[in-house]
């Protein structure tokens, strides 16, 4: 797997809010620049033949206003598409509603900046956890994806499972979570309230099956 603190170091991360007509959501915000090109980032991330390569098998009618299915995962609908520069898609999970976008970006001294905005409502979940438990989980797709440009080949979920259960996956983890909450510190959260979810989210990321 890659190096834990170069690929953590890697990421950008941020804290927001917005307003919508059903009112106020979050957004947790994750950024990292990749040695490739637009078009490559862009089949990276829609191509439904290479997508489990890093993430997950998807289904569905995969064009603007058709549905998708993640495999064991959310669904939901693609809202909009510009390619190579953008996708934005409803995501559905059990009851829970939320709102990704992904939008790609050329740098000027080379390669692709890729960042994914989850928009998250205000809800019980984001009191006991706030961005972590959806921070987390981006950070490891992102990591996946990491793995998958700068090799080619396809990232083994079972390695990424079991590399997550052990001392190097945990510390990521660890790692994410409390950067997490330093993000959501610095978009205004309470300093003991912060600290207290990305325990949280590090904590439940990092129990065994048994606890």
């Amino acid at each position: 797997m890659l190096d834990v603190s170069a690929q953590i170091n890697a990421v950008r991360r941020r804290v927001g809010r917005r307003e919508l007509e059903s009112g106020e959501v979050h957004v947790v915000a994750v950024s990292q620049t990749y040695d490739t090109g637009m078009d490559d980032m862009w089949d990276a991330c829609t191509n439904p033949e290479r997508l489990p390569r890093w993430f997950l098998p998807v289904s569905g009618d995969l064009r603007l206003g058709g549905r998708y299915q993640l495999e064991g995962n959310a669904g939901g609908t693609i809202e909009r598409c510009d390619p190579p520069k953008s996708f934005a898609v409803t995501w559905e999970y059990g009851e829970s509603l939320s709102w990704v976008e992904v939008r790609l970006s050329a740098e000027p001294a080379g390669g692709t900046r890729f960042e994914l905005e989850h928009i998250v409502p205000d809800d019980e979940h984001w009191a006991q956890f706030g961005p972590g438990a959806t921070g987390v989980g981006w950070d490891l797709g992102i990591m996946a994806l990491s793995l998958h440009l700068s090799t080619g080949e396809r990232v083994d979920p079972k390695e990424v499972e079991a590399w997550s259960a052990g001392d190097r996956g945990k510390e990521f983890i660890r790692l994410s979570s409390r950067l997490w909450g330093e993000a959501d510190l610095a978009a205004g959260a309470d300093a003991t309230e912060a600290q207290d979810k990305a325990d949280r989210t590090a904590a439940a990321y990092t129990a065994s099956p048994e606890s």
